[in-house]
């Protein structure tokens, strides 16, 4: 079976696939001086078009996993989250504290989705 990536380059991928799962990396890369709502939204916005890269949507995702640098903005997150999602097509996932390289990223999220028929 073939791994697919898009836009390789030494270090990263911005999507792997395989065998129609696919995993990439989000964080906010517009404004990174936003508070926690504007980055999520943001991180968001840029994982509906990986998605759309692939052949997937939202409803596609299988798992997050969400790295945090402070849980007082947890509740916060938690209200864009639930807001993202339509009811009943929420993923599974964790949330762990972590410290980020870059100390203005407040929250950095890891998504594996079911990509598109020619992924396979």
């Amino acid at each position: 079976m073939k791994i697919h990536r898009i836009n390789p380059c030494k270090r990263w991928s911005d999507i792997t696939v395989f065998n129609q799962i696919a995993t990439f990396t989000e964080v906010a890369d517009t404004d990174e001086n936003a508070d926690i709502k504007g980055q999520v939204k943001q991180i968001f916005d840029q994982a509906e078009a990986s998605l759309a890269l692939i052949d997937s949507d939202k409803s596609r995702i299988l798992a997050v996993t969400i790295y945090i640098t402070d849980f007082n903005n947890f509740d916060a997150l938690n209200e864009v989250w639930d807001s993202w999602f339509s009811e009943g097509t929420a993923p599974s996932r964790a949330c762990v504290k972590a410290e980020i390289v870059n100390p203005k990223l407040l929250v950095e999220m890891t998504f594996t989705a079911a990509a598109g028929e020619k992924y396979k």
